[in-house]
């Protein structure tokens, strides 16, 4: 009867959280979408800013979000990948990995903005790139590495070892195993980790304040070298820089409501090429 009750209580608290979790989730999204949705409409996706961002549309932010956020998890998503691998399958156990593993934990604990100033000493000081996409793509690669590289850990960790035992066994080589049994395995979880790096990369504005992000363009970049509008950036400018504050929050939501459901797009598509992967090797 004590441990019915005791799990009546664990499931009811459990049930609590999620319940508050969403409701606040709900809150959000429906508070977004009442305010952004007034002003969207076909010109404002496709034009440029015009009357010093007071009217016309924001198609240049969205673009420059879309190529910061993929060409960041293009840049981390094999580095994460190749390091995890090492880390889980070659690496011997020693002192020194030991405090690899930490340090790519304690790094994914640091603030964005800190990975900003990097980006700017780096890569747009020393490298040269200036202030530009790849910098900025770069930069974002970097702040979201840990969090990919410890996804993959996990996942890599999480297959079996009779699975590489058996095609060790069959007489495939070590990368051979890696890369036909332990991989395919281990892609759902990996996903993961770069779906939930999507969803922070796309939301940044710290690392591109510093590196890729300009407060105003009358097109679109036109090479990786060029400076770039993006959403995040662009909502604070208004709500902080604005000279028109009626207009410029109006439109301020409706970036906003724009920038969520490119994070929600993007997501999407990674969840269901996962579980087409998963399905795959089931």
């Amino acid at each position: 009867m004590r441990k019915q009750v005791t799990q009546n209580l664990g499931f009811g608290l459990l049930f609590l959280c999620i319940t508050t979790a969403l409701f606040f989730l709900g809150t959000i999204i429906y508070f977004i979408t009442v305010r952004g949705v007034r002003i969207l409409s076909w010109d404002f996706l496709t034009e440029v800013p015009k009357e010093a961002m007071t009217a016309g549309g924001v198609a240049p932010a969205i673009m420059g979000t879309f190529y910061l956020t993929v060409g960041s998890i293009i840049i981390a998503l094999p580095l994460g990948v190749a390091c995890a691998i090492y880390l889980t399958e070659y690496s011997p156990r020693s002192f020194v990995v030991n405090i690899i593993r930490m340090s790519i934990n304690n790094l994914a604990g640091v603030p964005s903005v800190v990975f900003g100033l990097f980006g700017l000493a780096v890569f747009v000081k020393l490298f040269g790139f200036g202030v530009s996409v790849f910098s900025g793509c770069c930069t974002l690669g970097i702040l979201v590495l840990p969090q990919i590289i410890s996804a993959a850990q996990e996942a890599l960790l999480a297959v079996p070892q009779s699975y590489r035992e058996a095609s060790l066994a069959l007489g495939a080589t070590h990368w051979q195993t890696i890369r036909s049994t332990v991989l395919p395995t281990a892609l759902p979880g990996i996903m993961t980790g770069a779906i939930l790096s999507i969803g922070r990369v796309a939301g940044e504005t710290a690392p591109i304040l510093f590196t890729a992000a300009t407060f105003y363009m009358r097109g679109f970049p036109k090479s990786i070298f060029s400076e770039v509008m993006a959403l995040p950036y662009h909502i604070y400018a208004l709500m902080t820089e604005g000279t028109h504050p009626e207009q410029q929050t109006q439109i301020a939501y409706g970036c906003a409501l724009i920038l969520l459901f490119l994070v929600l797009s993007i997501s999407a598509a990674a969840i269901i090429l996962r579980q087409r992967q998963r399905k795959g090797y089931e």
